[in-house]
Order: structure tokens, then C-alpha cells, then sequence
């Protein structure tokens, strides 16, 4: 091993301190799979009861769409680093959660509108016509949840 090289030892967070994260930060990166192929992007979320919640804004033939259609397992991490006194350092966490992500029927009580809007930032739009944007609640249902912090 190199000896030049720096490391930055990190221990496990419990199982408050990872709910605070998911519940203080809310956005993270989201990843999904079909096959060997990977797609990961970053979105907002909310935390409630061992789920994680994703209001995101689709078209019909999407890559997102195929992706969240076809994952089995989804992978979602949220993050933060701190500056410190030392430039040379920061301290930070991760939380790591997976598990299977499916859509949110719309008759769901967690689709009410005005709680919606206060849970999640707006949707970006990227070139994509408003009148084709499917806005869609999905959730991921953790079956592995894990977090390290320094």
C-alpha cells in the first residue's frame, strides 16, 4: 500500500442517528438496474416508517420509467460533509438504504396533494413538456439500511 495515501477512519451510526439523517437531509442519489446496466439520479425524498419516498416526475417512454419498471432491488444513498477548522478535513456521513421500490397507487392517503407539496422541492423539468410529465409517488421499502459517519 502507499504509504502517502490518507484515510479517514468512520464507524457505524445506529439506528437514530441514520433516521435523523434520512429525516434532516432530503435528497440524496437514487439507482436502479435492468440487467447490467445501471441508472442513477439525484432526487428528493421523504423518510416515514421504515420507507422511503420519491415524488418523481416520468414520461411514458422514459429511461427512468423502464428502469424503475424493471428494478428488483433499488439502491438509494444520501449524504453530507462538513468543513471543519482543518481545511485539510471534513466529517460527513452516508446512509446506505436498499430494497424493493414500487410506484404509490394514486388512491393512496400518502398521495394527498398539500402534504405532497410540503414534503418534497419542486419537480425539475428537463426539455420535457409539462402535459407529458407523469408526477408519480414510488416508494422503497428498506430491507437494508446502513449508515457510517467520522
Amino acid at each position: 500500500m502507499d504509504p502517502d495515501v490518507e484515510f479517514a477512519y468512520t464507524y457505524g451510526m445506529g439506528e437514530s442517528e441514520v433516521a435523523d439523517c434520512l429525516t434532516e437531509r432530503h435528497h440524496g442519489v437514487l439507482s436502479l438496474a435492468e440487467g447490467d446496466e445501471a441508472y442513477a439520479f439525484p432526487v428528493f425524498h421523504h423518510y416515514e416508517d421504515g420507507s422511503l419516498y420519491f415524488r418523481l416526475g416520468v414520461t411514458p417512454d422514459s429511461e427512468k420509467r423502464a428502469f424503475l419498471d424493471s428494478t428488483a432491488t433499488a439502491t438509494y444513498v444520501a449524504y453530507a460533509t462538513e468543513p471543519t477548522a482543518d481545511p485539510e478535513e471534513n466529517t460527513g456521513w452516508s446512509v446506505v438504504a436498499r430494497g424493493p421500490i414500487q410506484e404509490v397507487p394514486h388512491d393512496d392517503p400518502t398521495y394527498e396533494a398539500v402534504e405532497i407539496n410540503d414534503r418534497y422541492a419542486p419537480i425539475r423539468i428537463f426539455d420535457e413538456s409539462l402535459d407529458d410529465v407523469d408526477v408519480t409517488l414510488y416508494e422503497l421499502r428498506i430491507e437494508e439500511l446502513t449508515g457510517r459517519q467520522n
